[in-house]
């Protein structure tokens, strides 16, 4: 049997991972469940982060919002601050999983977990987000893109918790998309996503963008030569088909059990032709 440790405030989290260097923390627990069904169990005790009040909900910061590591995907979708500020981000959560899952998982799960097909990442992203890290003593910051490491691998070092998320609103960004494809139209894991910001103007040029793709590489994939490609162009379907053909070419995915290389490929360039619609 394994124990399970809830700590009510920091402080005794901090010794209870001093105590316990075997512990495993988690919040919503939906990714590890299956973790420790695929890897044969866990034999150190599990640390839950639920009861702690300082790792949950959104705040306002100066150009942006704080987003705490316990906060359920379910807790953000139903944030008008999210969907109005953060529709890419919205738009994805709004996909994840099933609604058990999205009212038990938490965005500091879907980072840590760090799978390529994680849904809130490509958002997370292209939004160019800050992973807090919170250890006894002090915190820092992280770009996303810089957490990230590989699948299941991050750069969280022994004694530091993941304590939230920083994002700032888009601005200028007046198309916000997110998109995934799977092997079923509800509670499937992507076989490729796309997250874009874009900024088109009156006359219908983008101006600026931003893209990332999911689960067609060991991380998040992103493309300056994709992006560069389709700025200062017209929107219109030869310029996406353009960009597109790039996009084929820098992805990097594998075949799986959900879906050939070749098949993640074509899906990631098609992605990008739907940003025309």
């Amino acid at each position: 049997m394994t124990d399970v440790l809830a700590p009510k405030t920091l402080e005794e989290l901090w010794s209870f991972l001093e105590n316990e260097p075997e512990g495993k923390v988690y919040a919503g627990g939906t990714d590890l469940l299956v973790w420790r069904r695929a890897r044969g169990g866990h034999h150190g005790p599990l640390i839950c982060l639920e009861r702690i009040d300082e790792l949950k909900g959104v705040r306002e910061e100066p150009g942006g919002l704080w987003i705490g590591a316990a906060t359920t995907h379910r807790r953000l979708l139903d944030d008008p601050r999210i969907r109005d500020g953060f529709p890419v981000l919205a738009q994805a959560l709004a996909v994840l999983g099933s609604p058990p899952v999205r009212n038990m998982g938490t965005i500091g799960g879907n980072i840590c977990t760090a799978s390529p097909a994680g849904d809130t990442l490509p958002p997370l992203y292209v939004l160019g987000a800050e992973v807090l890290l919170l250890f006894r003593g002090g915190e820092r910051a992280v770009p996303v893109a810089s957490f990230i490491k590989g699948p299941g691998l991050t750069a969280l070092e022994r004694g530091e918790i993941v304590s939230g998320v920083r994002i700032r609103y888009p601005a200028g960004f007046n198309r916000h998309h997110f998109e995934k494809v799977g092997q079923r139209k509800a509670l499937a894991i992507a076989v490729a996503s796309l997250a874009a910001l874009m900024a088109v103007s009156a006359s219908g040029e983008i101006e600026a963008v931003r893209l990332a793709w999911g689960s067609v590489g060991p991380t998040v994939v992103t493309s300056p030569e994709v992006e560069a490609a389709l700025t200062g162009r017209p929107l219109c379907l030869a310029t996406l088909r353009e960009a597109a053909a790039l996009a084929r070419e820098v992805c990097r995915p594998i075949d799986d059990l959900r879906a050939t290389a070749a098949y993640r490929r074509q899906v990631a360039g098609n992605l990008l032709l739907r940003l025309g619609i």
